[in-house]
């Protein structure tokens, strides 16, 4: 089993850091669940970085992924763009179209996630609410009634969407929320998932920021790096520097 993931900060696992201040998140803790589950090893790679766009993530990660020869892909993005007002839900749906077409065509099965729903928690949260809805129409019509394509939706599922699985950013989820989505996940594999992940104790409660503490230490450096055309993953290298790292079962 050779599992390759890619993606933005959702897939890298931005929010469930660790205490060296490395990332693991929900991918990471799937290839554990499913050695663990299966009882072997498997190969697992993350080519995902976080503040990617979803054409980016295309052209920068999907090729160099598929040389890897994986039996498995998981694919998610979009999370970026929708933050954009102009991003064109059909441009964005013909990007996941394109995934399944080239894993189609290299044998590779599909593992397809939506990300979980922040919009609760977010200024413009209706808007936001809205184009996830429509994305989520719009890619799910793209892959139809293939029942070869692995599905985690985490969009739909109102328990995720509740704020004690998100960080005080309240754009990425925390370990709670990558460890619930780690189960959904195993749970589209047909995999078992350890019965905690799906509901963690709620973590220490963050401190409630004004608004004006939100804005400053959150939406303010996000309009920033929109004015200056500059992201949180430039110059970032893929999270496994693109190469296998082996599983163990136990």
């Amino acid at each position: 089993m050779r599992f390759v993931a890619i993606g933005d900060s959702f897939t890298e696992g931005v929010g469930d850091e660790r205490e060296d201040g490395t990332v693991r998140g929900w991918a990471d803790l799937v290839a554990q669940g499913w050695a663990a589950s299966r009882g072997n090893p498997i190969q697992y790679a993350n080519l995902a970085i976080r503040g990617k766009l979803l054409r980016p993530i295309i052209e920068q990660q999907l090729e160099p992924a598929l040389a890897l020869k994986p039996t498995h892909l998981s694919f998610n993005g979009g999370g970026n763009d929708m933050l954009r007002l102009r991003a064109s839900i059909e441009d964005l749906a013909d990007g996941f179209t394109h995934v399944l077409r080239r894993c189609d065509e290299e044998g590779v099965r599909l593992v397809q996630l939506s990300g979980a729903n922040p919009s609760g928690q977010l200024p413009m949260g209706r808007l936001i609410q809205r184009r996830g809805d429509l994305m989520s129409a719009a890619v799910s019509e793209r892959i139809g009634d293939r029942t070869d394509v692995i599905r985690a939706l985490n969009w739909p599922d109102d328990v995720l969407s509740g704020a004690s699985f998100w960080s005080e950013d309240r754009l990425h989820m925390n370990s709670r929320g990558h460890h619930r989505v780690a189960a959904r996940v195993l749970d589209a594999l047909g995999e078992q998932a350890p019965d905690p992940w799906w509901s963690l104790p709620e973590l220490p409660h963050a401190r409630e920021l004004s608004r004006g503490e939100y804005f400053r230490e959150h939406l303010g450096p996000w309009f920033r790096r929109r004015l200056t055309a500059t992201s949180t993953g430039d110059l970032r290298e893929p999270k496994s520097g693109g190469q296998w790292v082996d599983v163990p079962a136990s």
